[in-house]
């Protein structure tokens, strides 16, 4: 079968890829085109475009870009016609896909999604595009099935969360051998710091986390650089920070850290599922908060207090992101107390996502429709 799959950020890259390996386990002839990035290019295949290259974040900054977005649409369905797909494959990236989606499925492509749009956060409308054009829907969170089966009538699988195979499938590191191999030090307990992947968010982001950094004389600060970015762009940023910086090691940074400061998105999960205490921030400019604020409707940004349905971890948005409050509450969390709680609603929030092979069960259910 020939597969076409669009993925637009760097989760969408990492669940894309555990989808193919998924795939070619069950179709030996399983051929793929592709919008996504590095990991899914060494699953073998051909790449259209690679999602650092067309990355926009925020509402004021997807209008200044939008020209090049219309290009790359148009561009798309034609590279999509030249394929000639046995199976559309979208993953997340809404914005992007479901216009995709709304031109092929009536030119008769099968279409699969693959992590749902958050149609349950913001602009509900969304779903009446969804049932029209998307003739298969993967969800990874149980909440999301609830969403669509009883409030909107339209069935949908839930397939189980992919980070749980990543992080499980991982090859585990070995503390002293990774601090030795970065430069740490060897009994300074780490607290990681995640900005994000973008850009945008970086700027917004990292220089209220490093404006702590002097208050924890006992604690060494690791960045988790993103894999889309050049470390130059972060020096800006570092400067004479007492800060460490690793790339494209977040699962290995995570698994030895004592605390995380990290911002809202996949991030929050994957931090929760390696059982490490955090702090949820976000910072966007004012003209895309003040938007964001009028159409999302949800009680919590965060995935782990989403699925719980409860505050387990702070949230610091907007205003409330400052160094007082960071300072606070990166206190609070070092303390041990704090820690054995967290680890408990972890282990709950772990069980809710149902288990493993989310990958596996969402490649047998495509390959299934389509013999």
């Amino acid at each position: 079968m020939k597969y076409y799959i669009i993925a637009g950020e760097a989760s969408g890259d990492l669940h894309a890829s555990n989808l193919m390996k998924a795939l070619k386990k069950i179709d030996v002839n399983a051929e793929f085109r592709f919008w996504g990035g590095d990991l899914m290019e060494a699953e073998g295949g051909e790449q259209v475009i690679h999602y650092k290259d067309r990355s926009f974040m925020g509402f004021l900054e997807v209008v200044t870009n939008l020209g090049t977005a219309l290009k790359n649409i148009k561009f798309c369905k034609k590279d999509i016609e030249a394929y000639a797909p046995d199976a559309l494959i979208f993953i997340d990236y809404s914005g992007f896909n479901l216009r995709i989606a709304k031109w092929a499925k009536p030119k008769g492509y099968k279409t699969h999604y693959y992590i749902s749009p958050q149609v349950w956060a913001s602009r509900a409308g969304r779903v009446k595009t969804i049932k029209a054009t998307i003739d298969h829907m993967y969800v990874i969170l149980p909440f999301v099935k609830k969403f669509y089966e009883k409030e909107h009538d339209y069935p949908v699988h839930f397939v189980g969360h992919p980070l749980i195979d990543a992080i499980a499938g991982r090859t585990q590191v070995d503390e002293f051998e990774f601090r030795s191999i970065y430069g740490l030090n060897e009994k300074l307990p780490i607290i990681a710091l995640l900005p994000g992947s973008r850009k945008q968010e970086i700027k917004k982001m990292l220089k209220v986390m490093l404006s702590v950094v002097g208050d924890f004389k006992g604690y060494q600060f690791v960045i988790a650089g993103a894999p889309s970015q050049e470390y130059s762009f972060y020096q800006q940023f570092i400067k004479d920070a007492a800060v460490h910086f690793i790339s494209n090691k977040t699962y290995d940074l995570l698994s030895v850290s004592t605390a995380a400061l990290v911002t809202s998105g996949t991030a929050t999960l994957e931090t929760a599922l390696f059982k490490v205490p955090q702090v949820v921030c976000y910072k966007g400019s004012n003209i895309s908060y003040q938007i964001a604020k009028r159409i999302i409707n949800l009680k919590y940004i965060s995935l782990v207090n989403l699925i719980m349905d409860k505050e387990v971890v702070k949230e610091l948005i907007q205003h409330e992101m400052n160094t007082k409050n960071l300072k606070a509450e990166l206190h609070r969390i070092l303390d041990e107390d704090q820690r054995r709680r967290l680890f408990f609603e972890y282990y709950d929030l772990e069980k809710k996502l149902g288990g493993k092979g989310a990958s596996e069960k969402t490649a047998r259910l495509i390959f299934e429709s389509l013999t």
